[in-house]
């Protein structure tokens, strides 16, 4: 062999050897999702709003079951449901609940002062009719002596007496009576209704 073929075998024999080494295998990198640890946020807390109250001096907040202020209705109601005082059999004294619901109108009739009242003295059936008409009007002049008593101007008060003609209950019995023995401050206004 000569020296050529040699050095040209050898050349072949390191192409060929060359050409059959494989390259190293390229690692194939798949990324995985990285995971985060869960930040925990504390809840923000916003601190409350204050709104100071609108002020409207005139405009109070109603209850929609309540009467309206300075009605014939908030009257009736203030005075315990109705503008009524009762009186026992053939008397005319006040009784203590009814002191303290004409304290109640009193204290109405103080505050809407355009109001003025005729006090109407009521009794039952029994008795003549002349009777029952002086018995009425010594009822309603009670009931305004008891008004005046507390600080209801005079001259905003007068008094009627019906005796037995206007009954508010019908029935003849012990019940019908007793309703029937009232004062009732009705009241009356020009520019009210």
């Amino acid at each position: 062999m000569t020296y050529k073929a040699l050095i040209l075998g050898g050349l072949t024999l390191a192409a060929l050897s060359a050409c059959a080494t494989k390259p190293d295998p390229v690692e194939e990198v798949i990324e995985a999702p990285v995971e985060q640890a869960p930040v925990f946020q504390a809840p923000v807390e916003q601190a409350p709003v204050i709104q100071a109250p609108i002020e409207q001096p005139d405009v109070v907040a109603l209850d929609p079951n309540l009467p309206i202020p300075g009605t014939a209705e908030d009257f009736a109601y203030q005075s315990g449901g109705e503008a009524r005082v009762f009186f026992g059999y053939d008397q005319y004294t006040l009784t203590n609940d009814a002191r303290q619901a004409l304290r109640s109108q009193a204290e109405w009739l103080k505050l809407y002062t355009e109001y003025s009242a005729v006090i109407e003295g009521h009794a039952d059936e029994r008795g003549t009719r002349e009777y029952n008409l002086a018995l009425g009007a010594r009822r309603a002049d009670a009931v305004r002596e008891f008004l005046v008593s507390q600080g209801v101007n005079p001259s905003r008060l007068s008094t009627v007496s019906y005796g037995k003609e206007r009954p508010i209950d019908p029935r003849s019995n012990q019940e019908g009576w007793a309703r029937n023995r009232n004062g009732f401050t009705n009241l009356s206004s020009a520019g009210r209704s």
